[in-house]
């Protein structure tokens, strides 16, 4: 056991086609490219944390296929609106589900209020 607990700092996820997916980040979730390498992989920073997709079959190590990932928001009920209803798998009071071209789940939850 660890002595103290791990902060969680990245998430990584592999795809077949590394090309949607980052056009997915960028242009759905409008997040910036931090680092890339054309055709291997593309790395996102956000807040205190990162994102990054690799395509499958470039490391040596496999990888499983389920992943979630979680962003916060400060207006849920707007940020649906801005990517489009329709885009949701799911969509609830506190949070909505979409998915990535290859079917991971990006999970958008409303930033709880400070009062």
């Amino acid at each position: 056991m660890l002595a103290s607990e791990p902060r969680l700092v990245g998430v990584e996820l592999y795809f077949e086609k590394l090309e949607p997916a980052r056009r997915f980040y960028t242009d759905i979730l409008g997040l910036n490219v931090s680092e890339e390498q054309s055709g291997r992989f593309a790395k996102f920073t956000s807040g205190s944390g990162f994102l990054c997709l690799e395509r499958k079959g470039s490391e040596s190590y496999p990888s499983s296929d389920k992943a979630v990932l979680f962003f916060e928001v400060p207006d849920l009920d707007a940020a649906v609106t801005a990517i489009g209803r329709a885009r949701f798998v799911r969509i609830e009071p506190v949070w909505a589900v979409l998915h990535d071209p290859e079917g991971h789940n990006v999970l958008l939850l409303e930033t709880p209020s400070s009062g």
